[in-house]
């Protein structure tokens, strides 16, 4: 269940419910501090969102750079558009 900020936040950035729940379903994890994660499409990711949707695919690669991050209480706690690349530690 997203928090009225992510709500918000997916609202003004144009990021469907359904992202949301792809992220949670096929997203890699990265710690963000304080207990949370964020979540993101990596390549594998991608790959396993496209062999979901079959066909349907194309239409959902315009959606796959987005991120959320995810608090311990496994709520979403604010999403936006992946416009860097992911750092890993």
């Amino acid at each position: 269940m997203p928090t009225q900020h992510a709500n918000i936040r997916s609202q003004q950035r144009g990021i469907p419910p359904l992202v949301l729940d792809l992220l949670r379903q096929f997203g890699s994890h990265e710690p963000a501090g304080g207990g949370a994660s964020k979540v993101f499409f990596d390549k594998q990711g991608r790959r396993k969102v496209q062999a979901y949707a079959g066909p349907l695919a194309p239409l959902l690669n315009e959606h796959l750079d987005f991120y959320a991050v995810i608090g311990s209480n496994d709520q979403v706690i604010t999403v936006g558009h992946r416009l860097d690349r992911i750092r890993r530690h």
